[in-house]
């Protein structure tokens, strides 16, 4: 049996032509609107490639053929996916033995699309990307308008993540600051946007929200900490900042209690601008001697036994660690498992990581809406690996109750 070809099949050439005709957008939304005839499109061509697959050739391939199964028209299937109701054409052949994945028979609700959209946008995958991708592997062009539309419904997800209620008290919770490239006012500039990454009670990592500013200061972090406390947070115990003048000021204005660690991380990075790549690991292990030691004491001693062996070549360092260190040695006064946890910032560094990874591939933003969609997507895309707490979490627990009683209820 055969059937003549879907009428839901969307050539490229028909897609610009869509696009040209409805420049101001009245066309492009509703039930039989563009998008919704694209995302049709989309669907078809994937179950299309499935069925290459499954025969093992090309449609109107010329060539032998292996086998003697053939295509044997569609037939129609109502799915709903997300918010809408997709009138799709399914492919079948003559031996009845194609099982589509995407959307296996018997199945009426299909997320595929969004999901995979998605997915692929929250791994840093530019639009461009995007579009290659879902093209090399189901033979579908995609218009950007699409990928954005789609993605654009994690808006209101993120606005509700933004804005939810907070826990009454963090342990640690660290604050930092990454710069991107956005447009604003159709000009590239560099933003700040502001992280603030907490451990719960239960030794977990929770990003608490994320700002964006056109330049990184201290007034907008008393807005950042301001903001923390209307969404439920009375206390936090250690705050780990960087190096930022009245940034501690800002927070203790909110949260007298909290004691303002300055971030080791940022100190060494700093430092090792100064270093040359032959010097960087022993300059790196005399650095650990001095924020790793048992007091303050004995962290002067190591800064001294510093100072004697590097000041000849990089005299900007130990100076650097003076300026600081009132902001330094907070954590030495704390047992080994709560300085660990302090000092050993590798939980604000892997969202670092994860975030320099989607700006070097995204280069520069449209606009901050699609910094916070692309970070957003990020970071619930790293949240999948924070599954046990901080390391040694129970002992450091132990220490919190002992030194913040009064502070910490169970």
């Amino acid at each position: 049996m055969t059937t003549k070809k879907s009428k839901y099949t969307l050539s490229p050439k028909l897609i610009n032509e869509i696009l040209r005709s409805c420049p101001d957008g009245q066309e492009l939304f509703g039930t039989e609107g563009f998008f919704q005839q694209l995302k049709r499109g989309l669907v078809n061509g994937m179950l299309e490639g499935e069925m290459e697959h499954h025969l093992g050739y090309q449609k109107h391939d010329k060539a032998y053929k292996p086998a003697d199964n053939r295509r044997n028209g569609h037939y129609s299937k109502t799915v709903i996916a997300g918010d809408d109701t997709l009138e799709i054409a399914v492919p079948r052949d003559r031996d009845g033995a194609f099982e589509p994945r995407l959307v296996p028979k018997g199945v009426r609700q299909f997320d595929g699309f969004d999901d995979k959209v998605i997915s692929l946008y929250a791994r840093g995958m530019t639009m461009r990307e995007i579009q290659e991708h879902l093209y090399e592997i189901y033979g579908t062009q995609v218009s950007h308008e699409l990928i954005s539309n789609v993605t654009d419904k994690v808006i209101d997800e993120v606005n509700a993540w933004q804005n939810r209620p907070l826990e009454s008290l963090y342990p640690i919770v660290y604050l930092d600051c990454i710069h991107i490239k956005t447009r604003d006012n159709h000009m590239i500039c560099n933003k700040a946007v502001y992280i603030a990454l907490a451990v719960n009670m239960e030794g977990q990592k929770e990003v608490l929200g994320i700002w964006i500013s056109k330049n990184e200061g201290a007034k907008f972090w008393l807005q950042v900490v301001t903001e923390l406390k209307n969404r439920g947070v009375e206390d936090i115990l250690i705050a780990c900042v960087d190096g930022l003048k009245g940034f501690e000021e800002a927070i203790t204005s909110v949260f007298p209690q909290t004691i303002v660690q300055l971030c080791i991380v940022h100190m060494v990075r700093n430092s090792m601008r100064f270093v040359p790549w032959k010097d960087k690991k022993a300059v790196a292990a005399d650095l650990k001697a001095i924020y790793s030691a048992p007091s303050e004491e004995a962290a002067k001693l190591e800064l001294q036994n510093f100072r004697d062996k590097w000041d000849d070549k990089y005299p900007t360092i130990s100076d650097i660690w003076q300026r600081n260190w009132s902001g330094i040695v907070p954590c030495l006064a704390f047992p080994e498992f709560i300085k660990k946890a302090i000092y050993t910032t590798n939980a604000i560094e892997a969202v670092n990581r994860q975030i320099r990874k989607i700006i070097k591939s995204k280069g520069v933003f449209p606009n901050d809406t699609a910094v916070k969609k692309s970070l957003f997507l990020a970071l619930q895309n790293a949240k999948k690996k924070w599954t046990m707490p901080i390391r040694n979490w129970p002992q450091a627990l132990n220490q919190f109750a002992i030194l913040f009683n009064d502070r910490i209820k169970f």
